[in-house]
């Protein structure tokens, strides 16, 4: 392969995310037009098309890449095949990450995100099988709204501060979650 080219390409992939999440902040996803970002990224259209199908694309593109990021922090884990439950990491993540994680959000990939992954059989064991999915729901919908809480206040708190908030939701439970990628 030509490595000036890639180069080039995964330069103008950047600058095209980039852009696409500077606009993001003030814009709807549907407000964005292909010919406006690639005019402040200093890219032709063809280049974008030759990456993206279109704006939708470059969105999931963003999704992928952030999902991906946040797995290989629990790689050893997934690898290992255990569960640590880490959310001190999570938050430090996404403390750093802000702006993905802003820009996840107001995608609307809250419904479909791949960031927590639900420990069934753990599940199972602790609440005898019953009502699986309903436990689920509260702990995904409960921590997605404490995320979005802590960024709208520029993760004023530290990730210390948001792992002793959520162990303390939950008390006397083992934890069912962790931030990898769902099995």
């Amino acid at each position: 392969m030509n490595t000036p080219n890639n180069k080039r390409k995964k330069e103008s992939m950047e600058r095209m995310e980039k852009v696409f999440v500077d606009l993001l902040q003030t814009r709807e996803l549907a407000e964005i037009r292909v010919s406006e970002l690639c005019k402040r990224a200093g890219v032709n259209r063809t280049t974008f098309y030759a990456n993206y199908a279109d704006i939708y694309g470059l969105a999931d593109s963003i999704r992928d890449k952030l999902e991906n990021n946040l797995s290989s922090l629990y790689q050893s884990e997934i690898a290992q095949g255990f569960n640590s439950n880490d959310y001190l990491k999570l938050f430090r993540h996404i403390r750093d990450n802000q702006i993905f994680y802003q820009t996840y959000f107001k995608l609307g990939y809250d419904d479909n995100y791949k960031i927590f992954t639900y420990d069934t059989e753990l599940a199972r064991r602790h609440f005898q099988n019953h009502f699986i999915e309903y436990h689920m729901e509260f702990f995904k919908s409960g921590i997605t709204r404490i995320i979005k809480l802590w960024l709208q206040t520029g993760c004023r708190e530290s990730p210390e501060d948001m792992y002793e908030i959520v162990k303390s939701e939950y008390q006397g439970r083992e934890k069912f979650f962790s931030a990898e990628e769902e099995t």
